[in-house]
């Protein structure tokens, strides 16, 4: 499964289902509902910018102690452990942040 995010400021922006899903869970359309399908209004996107934005920084922390703690057992980190977070979400923030300043809405599963 695909997640399609889509707005009338930005091109479509599509992520694989575990991407799209851990990014809704951040910013709290975590319900059955909201994965499938969901809007979000321009009033909370500062919300959930902030919101991935903290969890950029946790999963940035955890990174750097899995790095440190390979590290010290003389071994590497496979690659899908070096793709962070932020690699993921940073399209999604900029759509965000697009779509706030243009005051549209963004939707998905429609």
């Amino acid at each position: 499964m695909l997640y399609k995010f889509k707005s009338k400021v930005t091109a479509d922006l599509i992520m694989l289902e575990p991407n799209g899903r851990q990014i809704l869970q951040v910013i709290g359309k975590d319900d059955a509902e909201g994965l499938h399908k969901g809007i979000l209004l321009p009033a909370n996107m500062p919300a959930a910018i902030a919101a991935l934005e903290r969890a950029i920084a946790q999963d940035e922390a955890a990174v750097e102690q899995r790095r440190q703690e390979a590290q010290a057992a003389g071994e590497t980190l496979s690659r899908a452990d070096l793709v962070t977070l932020r690699q993921r979400a940073v399209p999604f923030i900029e759509m965000l942040q697009r779509c706030h300043q243009a005051d549209k809405e963004v939707v998905w599963g429609v």
